[in-house]
């Protein structure tokens, strides 16, 4: 429990169907299905996997060169691969893009999620078919996110990561988010001002660093999501009190009414 963190750093079948990664026990067949599967990446995708994003979530009339238009500004495109039916050869609404750049792609990371493209708010997350080891694809009955309705969800990725167990002590970290706004901005300039040239020459760099950098930008967004949940549920409870005191007035009056109306009725009798 030491260790936990709200982004799987591998992939576990079991773990990903638990809201806090401790399940011992399936819930549902599809997380047996996963657990039994025995899933190998395409070998017919090329480009550098720890410089492509997936974006999933578009509009399916959403094309290459729109796509390129909205990601361009982040930095440099090596390559948009919009994954399409080999039959109809419609869009299935997701794409993968590779950049020249680790800093683009960070940026991209960062700044992409949520971002509105042809009336659809798209999600935006790292690829992780190659670069995490054990993963297992949705239709194998893994991935990450789902809907409620299905009742499968999977967590510990960045739509939906983990919930912290409630027996986990508290451990403030400025690691994930917390701590001063100016201590995590000036951290990030120091990122922002390493030499990416020198990084690029060493292709074996170390595994734990690079999974270290993409955790500071999930983390990033996961911060945010949380405060606008908490402004949410806030906004949400006032117009619940205003409704009831709404719902107080009107029935004070009523009865107000009923009472005058009663006296009048006996003053003519």
């Amino acid at each position: 429990m030491n260790e936990w963190a709200p982004i799987a750093k591998e992939y576990d079948p079991l773990k990903a169907g638990s809201i806090d990664g401790t399940d011992e026990e399936p819930h549902d067949r599809a997380i047996w299905r996963a657990m039994l599967a025995r899933y190998i990446p395409n070998k017919g995708v090329t480009g550098d996997p720890h410089l492509t994003l997936f974006v999933a979530r578009l509009n399916l009339q959403t094309t290459e060169e729109k796509l390129k238009e909205a990601f361009s500004r982040y930095g440099d495109i090596r390559k948009i691969r919009l994954v399409r039916d080999l039959v109809t050869g419609f869009s299935k609404g997701y794409a993968f893009i590779e950049y020249k750049e680790e800093r683009a792609l960070l940026k991209a990371h960062r700044d992409a999620n949520r971002l509105v493209i042809d009336q659809h708010e798209i999600f935006v997350d790292f690829e992780l078919e190659r670069t995490l080891k054990g993963w297992i694809p949705r239709r194998l009955g893994g991935g990450f996110g789902g809907k409620k309705e299905s009742g499968q969800l999977r967590f510990g990725g960045r739509d939906r990561p983990f919930r912290k167990p409630i027996n986990l002590p508290t451990m403030k970290s400025d690691f994930y988010g917390e701590g001063p706004v100016e201590k995590r901005e000036r951290s990030w300039s120091r990122e922002g001002a390493r030499d990416w040239r020198a990084r690029d020459r060493d292709p074996e760099r170390n595994r734990d660093n690079r999974w270290l950098e993409r955790e500071r930008s999930w983390a990033w967004g996961e911060s945010n999501r949380e405060r606008e949940r908490d402004s949410k549920e806030e906004r949400s409870r006032g117009r619940d009190r205003k409704d009831r005191e709404r719902k107080d007035r009107e029935r004070d009056r009523s009865r107000e009414r009923d009472s005058k109306k009663q006296r009048d009725d006996d003053k003519h009798r």
